[in-house]
C-alpha cells in the first residue's frame, strides 16, 4: 500500500514531508520545501527601502511582522532616532497581528484534526466535534470571526492590514488621533471580553497569569466549570486523553530573536543595543543552559538545499544562487528552505526550534530587567512534561493574555502631543540587522548597503528554521526530528503527522510520503482532513 498525504498543512506554501515508519512508528523524517522564495534576488540593487514594500508581500499572514523587522534593519543601517510614540505604534500593530493568528490558527488549522474520526471512540469526542468542527462548530465560528478585531486596530494605525507598508526608518506614517486611540482601546476590550476571557478562559486573564508550574495549570482547569468547560480548559483535557502530551518532542533547544522594543530605550536603535532594549526577550536555550542570542552566531547551510555549492554562510554574506532541483536530487540535495545553525558555546552549530514555546522558554532566563518579560511557567512545563504537541500548542495560546496586556498597556502610553517620526539621514552604505516574533517564530532581515543601493539581503524565517533540511554533519531539522517517534495508527490517515507539523504552524503546504522502514515501500498517497 503506497501513501501519500497532500496537502497536510493548511497555509499558504508548499513542503513534502516523508517520513520511514518501522512497526507504526516514524523512524526517519525528510521535509521538502517545494516552492523558491527568490526575495533576496529581486531587493539586490534596489532602493535600500524596497524591503519595507517587498518583504511584506512574502507572506499574506504575517506581513506586518515582515514589516516590523525589516524597518528595524534599515534603522540599524541609517543609524535613525525613532520617538518613542514611533516604537509604540510599531509594537501596537505587531502585537495585534499575532494576537489575530493566535485564534484563526487554533481553530481553523489546528483544531480541525482533533475532530478526526481516528479519536470517535474517545469519550469526549462529541464534545470536540461539536466546538472544533471546521465552519460548525461552536467555538470554531466565534472564535474564527471575533479574530479579525485585533488587524482592525493595525488597520486604524497602519492604513490596511496585510501588507500594509506604514514603518518607516524613524517611525511610522500614521498620526493618530484621540478618536483613533479610544476606539482601538474599544474594539480591543470588545475583543477581550467576548472572547479571551469569556471563550477561551473562561475566566479573568488576571487569573491565568498566575499559573507558574503545569500543576497551577491542572488546578487553574479544576477550579470552577468556567475554566473547566472553557474552549482552553476543554483542549487541555482532550489534549491529554488523545495522547498529545506523548510525542513531538523535537530537539529540546530553542532560539529567540526577542521581539517588541521598549519605547524609551530604543530611541537610537543598534544591533549591539538591541538585545538590553527588547521586552519579550532573546536568547538560546540548548544543553540545558541559557546563552545571550548573537546574531553573528547564526549560519545558513544549503548543503542539502537547491543552491550552488555545499557549506554555510552568515546572512551578511549570503548566497541565494538556486539551481535545477533535477540537478539538485543528483547532489543530494532535498529542498529549496535552506538549514538556519546557531553557533551555542560548546555545543558548536545546531539546529534550534523557534516560535512561540521557545518565546516562553526564553522568558525563564534569570536577571530579567525591569522593562522585561519574566515568566517561569514553560520552562517548569518542559522540564517536568517534555516538549510536545500540547506543550507548543499550550505556549501560543497562553501569548493571548500576554500580548493582550501589552497592547493595552502601549495605548494607554501614546502620547498624542510628542512625535511620531524623525526623519532619518539615508546613508549611502552600511549594515542592518531587523528581527521580530512573528507568531510563529523568529523572523530577520539582514540588510548591506552599497552606494545607496541594497548589495545584499537575506530573510530568516520561522519555517526556514523549523523545516530546513539536514546540514551539511546529516542533523535533521527541528520538525524532522519531532517527528521521529510519532505513532501513526491507521497509514491511511495519518492524523498524528498532521497535528505534530500544525504544532509548529509551518507556512507551507505539506506533502506527506511515508515508506515502511523495512521494505522501503512507499504506502500510499491520500489528503488528511480533506483541507
Amino acid at each position: 500500500m503506497d501513501l501519500h498525504v497532500s496537502p497536510l498543512g493548511r497555509v499558504e506554501g508548499d513542503l513534502d514531508v516523508r517520513v520511514t515508519l518501522t512497526d507504526g512508528v516514524v523512524t526517519d523524517a525528510w521535509t521538502t520545501a517545494g516552492m523558491f522564495r527568490g526575495f533576496e534576488m529581486i531587493l539586490k540593487g534596489k532602493d535600500p527601502q524596497a524591503g519595507l514594500i517587498v518583504t511584506p508581500r512574502i507572506c499574506g499572514i504575517c506581513g506586518g511582522s515582515h514589516l516590523y523587522k525589516a524597518v528595524y534593519a534599515l534603522d540599524t543601517a541609517w543609524q535613525t532616532h525613532v520617538p518613542p510614540n514611533g516604537t509604540r505604534i510599531r509594537n501596537i500593530a505587531q502585537a495585534c497581528e499575532t494576537l489575530q493568528s493566535i485564534p484563526r490558527w487554533f481553530y481553523a488549522i489546528f483544531a480541525i484534526d482533533l475532530t478526526n474520526k481516528r479519536y470517535a471512540k474517545t469519550p469526549s469526542y462529541d464534545e470536540a466535534v461539536r466546538r472544533f468542527a471546521p465552519f460548525v462548530g461552536t467555538a470554531y465560528e466565534k472564535g474564527v470571526t471575533l479574530s479579525n478585531k485585533p488587524v482592525e486596530i493595525y488597520a486604524i494605525f497602519g492604513g490596511q492590514w496585510p501588507h500594509s507598508s506604514f514603518m518607516i526608518p524613524g517611525g511610522v506614517m500614521s498620526a493618530p488621533t484621540l478618536s483613533d486611540v479610544t476606539r482601538s482601546i474599544s474594539i480591543l476590550e470588545y475583543w477581550k471580553n467576548e472572547w479571551l476571557e469569556k471563550e477561551w478562559l473562561g475566566g479573568s486573564i488576571e487569573r491565568w497569569m498566575q499559573n507558574k508550574t503545569w500543576e497551577d495549570i491542572l488546578a487553574w482547569m479544576n477550579e470552577n466549570e468556567g475554566h473547566y468547560n472553557s474552549d482552553c480548559g476543554f483542549f487541555i483535557r482532550y489534549a491529554l486523553e488523545v495522547g498529545l502530551d506523548k510525542y513531538g518532542q523535537g530537539h529540546g533547544n530553542f532560539l529567540s530573536t526577542g521581539t517588541y522594543l521598549d519605547p524609551e530605550l530604543y530611541q537610537n536603535p543598534t544591533i549591539e543595543g538591541r538585545n538590553a532594549a527588547l521586552i519579550s526577550r532573546s536568547g538560546i536555550y540548548a544543553g540545558g543552559g541559557f546563552h545571550e542570542f548573537d546574531q553573528a552566531r547564526v549560519r545558513e547551510d544549503h548543503t542539502h538545499s537547491f543552491y550552488k555549492g555545499t557549506g554555510s554562510h552568515h546572512p551578511f554574506d549570503g548566497v541565494t544562487d538556486p539551481i535545477d532541483p533535477l540537478v539538485g536530487e543528483k547532489q543530494d540535495k532535498y529542498s529549496w528552505a535552506k538549514s538556519p545553525r546557531y553557533d551555542v558555546p560548546g555545543l558548536g552549530y545546531v539546529p534550534l526550534e523557534v516560535g512561540p514555546l521557545a518565546r516562553q522558554v526564553m522568558a525563564a532566563q534569570p536577571d530579567p530587567a525591569a522593562h522585561q518579560d519574566a515568566d517561569p511557567l514553560f520552562l517548569n512545563v518542559i522540564n517536568s512534561e517534555g516538549p510536545s504537541v500540547l506543550t507548543r500548542v499550550l505556549a501560543r495560546t497562553h501569548e493571548l493574555a500576554k500580548y493582550y496586556t501589552m497592547a493595552r498597556r502601549w495605548l494607554d502610553e501614546i502620547d498624542l502631543h510628542d512625535k511620531f517620526y524623525a526623519k532619518p539621514v539615508e546613508r549611502e552604505s552600511g549594515k542592518g540587522f531587523g528581527s521580530t516574533e512573528a507568531a510563529r517564530g523568529a523572523l530577520s532581515d539582514w540588510i548591506v548597503l552599497e552606494n545607496g543601493k541594497i548589495e545584499n539581503y537575506q530573510v530568516i524565517t520561522p519555517t526556514a528554521w523549523n523545516v530546513g533540511p539536514r546540514d551539511a554533519d546529516q542533523v535533521v531539522g527541528p520538525i524532522e526530528k519531532a517527528f521521529l517517534g510519532t505513532p501513526v495508527a491507521n497509514t491511511a490517515d495519518p492524523v498524528e503527522l498532521g497535528h505534530v507539523a500544525r504544532s509548529f504552524d509551518s507556512c507551507l503546504v505539506c506533502t506527506v510520503h511515508a515508506y515502511d522502514g523495512k521494505t522501503g515501500k512507499q504506502l500510499s498517497k491520500f489528503v488528511v482532513g480533506g483541507m
